[in-house]
């Protein structure tokens, strides 16, 4: 099952990139895609994993990516302000976060998050679910620790809140 999985987004990736939709791109798509599939078809659905539950996150994923995307876009104008600002309010900490997350996929979605998000980057991730990030600001501090990213993340992971 694993292989029919990542060949399909394999496939469907090569086929949303390339544009081209004649005869000779779609079998180079299918070429690459059943190579990419053959050579790392356990890196996205590792032994052991359950589909569905897989499946879920995913969907779950797609649907923390708008919540990300608006936060990201508002954190640029906030920073840009701060940047373009004639006394540059700027005051840098170290915070150090900790949630109850406890899968890879949140502490890697968190830790990616944070970075993502201009005026905040993550320094250390724990496997204890302990995070050391640098913020411009104390508002940029205060939003991590207000927990709704935390919140979020822990969604994706499909356990309880």
């Amino acid at each position: 099952m694993s292989h029919l999985v990542t060949f399909i987004l394999m496939f469907g990736f090569w086929i949303a990139l390339s544009g081209y939709f004649d005869p000779f791109h779609i079998v180079s798509g299918i070429v690459c895609s059943l190579i990419v599939t053959w050579l790392s078809h356990d890196l996205l659905v590792p032994k052991g994993t359950d589909i569905k539950i897989e499946a879920g996150r995913v969907v779950r994923f797609m649907l923390y990516l708008p919540w990300l995307l608006k936060e990201i876009f508002f954190a640029n104008l906030w920073v840009a302000f701060r940047v373009l600002h004639p006394r540059m309010p700027i005051d840098p900490r170290l915070i150090e976060v900790k949630t109850d997350i406890a899968t890879d996929l949140g502490i890697v979605t968190f830790a990616h998050s944070v970075t993502l998000t201009p005026g905040t980057v993550t320094i250390a991730a724990g496997k204890d679910g302990s995070f050391l990030i640098h913020a411009i600001s104390e508002q940029a501090a205060a939003t991590l620790l207000n927990g709704e990213l935390a919140r979020r993340v822990k969604a994706i992971e499909g356990t309880d809140v």
